[in-house]
């Protein structure tokens, strides 16, 4: 019996880890064990606690209320806690997911002490370095001894950074920090579209509950610092957003990020505050993993920053507008259907003809069979010293 120690902290962990812990429990109990920390990067009930509930995954073992803090100062306090556990849970192997300062100091606090890093959703490249996550990403991927890559694109990135294929190091022996080995093993997110398509329809009141024009409208997320952190930034994208509503009188769906929220209530921008103005423009609370899913498979369209809601809106079969200048998800924009937009409000509106004009739209096979979580576990198993 193996124990995994898994780092979760922002709601796209929460929600990968929710298709990995339903393989170990039920496909491979008594070959591996799992023991959850939640860092607490994500810790209002609409950003955690409703993916627990409603995901059937299991509390958390471990509940380090770390909170919002600068870069420095959440993922030093991160390591410290993060290593504590590991000495007393003595785990054979870490799980991280990602990009978030909860993967990066897991990986950080486990490799230091000599625990392997099991990296899931590895090799992915914005190639923006400016961004957090990258550095995150890189980071993680080059202290872990198993690395599993969503992507075909992804193990490209790994190979020409250095790392060898599976076949190639095993020659050089087992997989170790220093004989790391990686593969493509499909998208966890496409796993729990897959599993939990059918129950998201349970919650369709919420069509009711907002007013929402079902099969009619817009859904979009903004959550980013670039998009955020400048209220000049966040009150453009707003702005095109409205003028989209405005000009072809279609709803426009936002379930409002805390911390945008947070900088939407402290701003005093004319733009932002005539969003009200507009009925078509509907402002809601976060919402679940099972409603976000049912939104993004009703919208005509979906406008986001988020890396996880790009997937899902692919994975749904709608077309996406990118509100940031890169990805790491290239197939997506590679397929046609998904455009990058940034905060440039024409580049957004005209994102929006385009998909109103370019309806047949082709969304290649190409994220997996729904079975990611147990090709991970299966590899696990065989390689994990």
């Amino acid at each position: 019996m193996k124990k995994l120690l898994t780092i979760i902290g922002a709601r796209p962990q929460i929600i990968k880890a929710a298709a990995l812990n339903r393989a170990i429990r039920f496909k491979f109990p008594s070959q591996l064990t799992e023991v959850l920390v939640h860092t607490g990067q994500h810790y209002d009930h609409g950003m955690s606690d409703v993916f627990f509930e409603e995901m059937d995954i299991p509390k958390p073992n471990y509940q380090l209320s770390i909170g919002s803090e600068t870069h420095g100062k959440q993922t030093g306090r991160m390591l410290e806690e993060i290593e504590r556990v590991i000495n007393l849970e003595k785990p054979d192997a870490l799980v991280v997911y990602g990009d978030t300062n909860s993967t990066l100091a897991g990986a950080l606090a486990a490799s230091k002490l000599h625990v392997p890093v099991i990296h899931i959703e590895a090799g992915l490249r914005s190639f923006n370095k400016s961004m957090p996550e990258e550095i995150n990403r890189i980071s993680a991927d080059h202290a872990s001894t198993l690395l599993f890559s969503p992507t075909r694109s992804g193990l490209k990135n790994l190979q020409k950074e250095g790392f060898l294929t599976v076949d190639e190091a095993r020659k050089n022996g087992k997989a170790d920090i220093g004989n790391p080995y990686i593969f493509h093993c499909g998208d966890l997110m496409y796993d729990n579209t897959l599993f939990y398509g059918q129950m998201a329809e349970s919650k369709s009141d919420i069509f009711v509950a907002h007013g929402i024009d079902k099969n009619n409208y817009l859904l979009s997320t903004i959550h980013r610092p670039q998009n955020t952190d400048d209220i000049k930034t966040l009150s453009t994208i707003l702005w095109a957003l409205n003028q989209i509503s405005i000009e072809n009188q279609v709803q426009i769906v936002l379930p409002l990020h805390p911390r945008t929220a947070h900088i939407i209530d402290q701003a005093d921008d004319a733009q932002i505050n005539s969003l009200t103005d507009n009925p078509l423009f509907k402002i809601i609370e976060p919402v679940g993993f099972l409603e976000m899913i049912l939104l993004e498979n009703h919208a005509k369209l979906v406008m986001t920053d988020s890396g996880g809601v790009q997937k899902e809106a692919f994975f749904m079969k709608k077309p996406c507008i990118i509100l940031r200048q890169e990805t790491e998800w290239i197939e997506i924009i590679e397929s046609g259907c998904a455009v990058l937009a940034g905060s440039n409000p024409e580049k957004i509106k005209s994102g929006y003809q385009h998909f109103i004009r370019n309806q047949n739209l082709d969304y290649p096979s190409m994220f997996g069979d729904g079975n990611a979580a147990e090709f991970i576990c299966s590899s696990i198993i065989e390689h994990l010293n």
